[in-house]
């Protein structure tokens, strides 16, 4: 099974030849025309597309075009379309550093041995990024490290954060 990485999503048709705009994920937007092929999707339904041609437009929006979509109106059938990376595409990362996608479903353990429950998701607030972490309930946790995330493991599937089980 292919391990998708969510890197953008298809907003709109651009214009009547065929583009699209897509609202990139990554840092910096235009990382994303880097690889050739993209997975197209939502619900579980993926399908490959080929980028023949793209650009940067303002802020994290990107003007793409892709093989044989050729209209406004093919290109109006993939709005709202989530965009993904293989994982195995994605360059491997310098030590200690993380895809969020790679943090997602790791189970999170606090000092005391607690198990808070498991990443289902990072946001972020514009001062650091924040772990949603669903076990018993949802727990915000701040991903600052390390005094408040103390190690990362990914192949145990651990994340151990400095965090009360009481927040």
């Amino acid at each position: 099974m292919t391990r998708r990485v969510s890197m953008a999503r298809v907003s709109a048709p651009f214009g009547v030849k065929g583009w699209v705009k897509v609202h990139s994920y990554a840092e910096p937007p235009e990382a994303l025309l880097d690889f050739p092929v993209w997975q197209l999707g939502r619900a579980g339904e993926w399908h490959e597309r080929r980028v023949i041609e793209g650009r940067a437009q303002s802020g994290p929006v990107l003007a793409v075009r892709f093989e044989d979509v050729e209209d406004r109106d093919q290109a109006a059938l993939l709005r709202g379309l989530e965009v993904a990376i293989a994982r195995e595409a994605l360059a491997d990362l310098p030590e200690g550093e993380y895809y969020w996608a790679d943090l997602i479903g790791l189970t999170v353990v606090n000092a005391d041995g607690s198990r808070l429950g498991a990443v289902e998701r990072l946001m972020e607030t514009g001062a650091n990024d924040v772990l949603v972490v669903r076990g018993d309930r949802e727990r915000l946790i701040p991903f600052i490290r390390p005094h408040v995330v103390r190690a990362i493991d990914l192949e145990a599937g651990e994340l151990q954060v400095d965090w009360d089980a009481d927040f």
